[in-house]
């Protein structure tokens, strides 16, 4: 009996033994471990030696972050893709649980050395260590980064100006026989794509057009894909901000032109105006961008109306200046001559007052002092007379003076008005041209 339940107990362990599976190892551990267990990071991934690889490249804007003139440098944000094979990293998904795709460690195999050629400061992007491989050795790194690049940056046509920079992405090492480069995907769906971009900043994004060429140097042919970034500034802020204050100014500074150029509060008015546009232009100076090989037109529309304005006020102080000392200079003092020379009074004594020397009969008497007093008349009449010549030659003077500082009042009102006529047909033109882009 004790033999029988022994069996019994045995027979139904083995059965229960058989019906309850060996826990095995997941299907992608398993494949993991396959894929990276004889894997040499360190060569190109190809069996033969003579087949290059193929990288194919993508690229998405995403933002302008910075434009610096000054420094001549470009900050974007973009999403850059890299897709090649892999032939050491396929495998039979019927063998694997139908797995299609895994991700792997980017330290972990073979990745290009692709650069970005305008590269002027450290690459920022977020950390992200894995990449996705498909079951065909086919792998796709997606990455965004932050690129800081050199940039040709022409500020002429400011706040109408258009922007083209250049990202050019190549193999630091690898020569076209090793490394080549692809577009993965149409050039015309990478110049059009624009939904990513963010359009709340300052610039807009016209286009990415892009070019595939070989560079060829003393160590090899070098494949390099160039994508054109081509942005465009929103110029309105500008316009309400800087623009149109500054042509009011002008207009302001004009119309003291309507003043008498020898008028005192013409000097107050032009010198109050050349007062308010220093101020205005050192408010306005962060807000225009400078550049050590470019001038933007604006600038040189400031500087010159600047210069006309403190020509124009030095031309009115010059004008009181010399009026003033003709006035002075050649100015006597007429009405002295009525009051009689004193020199003459004091030599010669009183015509009704008797003289103790005086012989002579009375008649022969009233003949001198009538005689006296006809002289003493033509001596002041002719001191008044040339008097009122002195003034006339400095009324003449002055007449000359006013009409030559009219003529080139005129002169400059004319300039002014052909310097402003000037600048707005072109800021006109830049912003026709600028919206038809």
């Amino acid at each position: 009996m004790s033999l029988l339940r022994s069996c019994l107990l045995v027979a139904a362990v083995g059965v229960l033994g058989t019906a309850t599976p060996h826990p095995r190892t997941p299907s992608l551990h398993r494949l993991t471990r396959q894929l990276l267990q004889q894997y040499h990071k360190d060569v190109r991934p190809v069996r033969n030696w003579a087949e290059a690889t193929t990288v194919y490249l993508d690229l998405c804007v995403h933002a302008v972050l910075d434009v610096d003139v000054q420094n001549q440098k470009l900050k974007t944000s973009v999403w850059y893709q890299e897709v090649w094979n892999d032939k050491f990293l396929s495998w039979n998904s019927s063998l694997f649980d139908d797995i299609q795709e895994i991700s792997l460690p980017l330290s972990a195999i073979w990745a290009p050395d692709i650069i970005i050629n305008e590269f002027v400061d450290l690459e920022r992007s977020p950390d992200l260590p894995y990449v996705y491989v498909n079951s065909s050795g086919t792998i796709s790194n997606h990455k965004p980064i932050q690129v800081a690049s050199a940039c040709s940056l022409q500020t002429y046509a400011f706040p109408f100006d258009i922007q083209n920079c250049s990202l050019t992405f190549h193999s630091i090492l690898h020569t076209v026989e090793d490394i080549d480069l692809g577009f993965l995907r149409t050039k015309e769906d990478i110049e059009n794509d624009k939904r990513s971009f963010l359009n709340d900043s300052e610039w807009q994004l016209l286009s990415v057009s892009s070019t595939y060429r070989t560079l060829r140097n003393s160590a090899g042919n070098f494949a390099q894909i160039q994508f054109n970034v081509v942005i465009r500034r929103y110029p309105l802020a500008y316009v309400v901000s800087l623009l149109i204050p500054s042509i009011f100014l002008m207009l302001v500074d004009l119309g003291s032109f309507y003043l008498p150029p020898n008028c005192h509060a013409r000097i107050i008015f032009k010198t109050n105006v050349l007062v308010g546009y220093t101020v205005f232009r050192v408010n306005m100076s962060d807000e225009v961008p400078r550049s050590t090989g470019c001038t933007s037109l604006i600038g040189v529309f400031f500087t010159v109306c600047m210069a006309l304005l403190v020509l124009s006020l030095s031309k009115s102080i010059l004008l009181i200046k010399f009026l003033h000392e003709e006035r002075h200079s050649g100015q006597e003092r007429p009405l002295l001559c009525l009051r009689g020379d004193s020199d003459t009074d004091e030599s010669r004594s009183h015509p009704w007052a008797p003289s103790a020397e005086t012989t002579e009969s009375p008649v022969h008497q009233e003949h001198l002092v009538q005689s006296d007093a006809l002289q003493e008349v033509w001596l002041q009449l002719q001191s008044i007379n040339n008097s009122l010549r002195t003034r006339d030659q400095v009324y003449q003077k002055e007449v000359e003076w006013l009409a030559i500082l009219y003529h080139f009042d005129q002169l400059l009102f004319r300039i002014y008005l052909a310097v402003l006529g000037l600048y707005t047909v072109t800021l006109c033109t830049l912003w026709a041209l600028w919206s038809r882009m």
